[in-house]
C-alpha cells in the first residue's frame, strides 16, 4: 500500500507504465536537471551546490549541506524540498516517482529544518522527514519520520523517540 500522500496514476498505455515516463516530463527537461543534478556532484561547495540543485527546480534551503552523489529524483525534482540548516547524507537517494507496471506513484518529498538523513538511505515518495529528525544510514525510509526521533533500518523504524 502506497504511501498517504502518493497520488497513484495508471499507465498511459499497454507497456509497463515506465516506457510512458516522458509523457509526464519532457525529454528536456530531464535532460535539464541531469545536467545540473550531475554538475553539483564536482562542486567544491555547499554554495554552489545548493545553486546548481535549485536549478533543477528542488527547492533548497539555506546552509543545507548536500553530500557527495546525492541522487534527487531527475523526473520530479520540484517535488523535492530540503530545508534549511538539513544535511543529507553521501549517495543517498531521493526519489517523488515510483513506477510498476501497470501504474505509477507521485508524492512530494520533504528533509525538515534542521534533519540529518544518513548516507546510503533511500526517502521514498510522499515521506517527510521531520525537523530535528535523523535517520540512519543505508535505512529505507517508506513513511513519515516525527520531528525530533531517530529511525533506522529496512525498513526504518524508531530507535529513539528523541535524539
Amino acid at each position: 500500500m502506497p504511501h498517504p500522500h502518493v497520488e497513484t496514476r495508471p499507465s498511459r498505455g499497454p507497456r509497463n507504465a515506465l516506457q510512458y515516463g516522458f509523457r509526464d516530463t519532457s525529454r528536456w527537461r530531464v535532460a535539464w536537471n541531469i545536467l545540473w543534478l550531475r554538475a553539483a556532484d564536482a562542486a567544491p561547495w555547499f554554495a554552489l551546490k545548493n545553486w546548481m540543485v535549485r536549478r533543477s527546480g528542488a527547492k533548497v534551503g539555506r546552509h543545507v549541506s548536500l553530500g557527495y552523489k546525492v541522487q534527487l529524483d531527475i523526473l520530479f525534482p520540484g517535488r523535492i524540498t530540503i530545508e534549511e540548516d538539513a544535511i543529507v547524507g553521501y549517495s543517498t537517494t531521493l526519489l517523488a516517482h515510483g513506477y510498476t507496471h501497470d501504474n505509477y506513484q507521485l508524492g512530494d518529498v520533504r528533509i525538515g529544518q534542521g534533519a540529518t538523513v544518513g548516507a546510503n538511505c533511500t526517502i521514498l515518495p510522499g515521506v517527510t522527514v521531520g525537523a530535528g529528525a535523523v535517520v540512519g544510514a543505508m535505512s529505507l525510509v517508506n513513511r513519515d519520520v516525527p520531528p525530533g526521533e531517530f529511525w533506522g533500518g529496512v525498513p526504518a523504524r524508531r530507535i529513539r523517540e528523541r535524539y
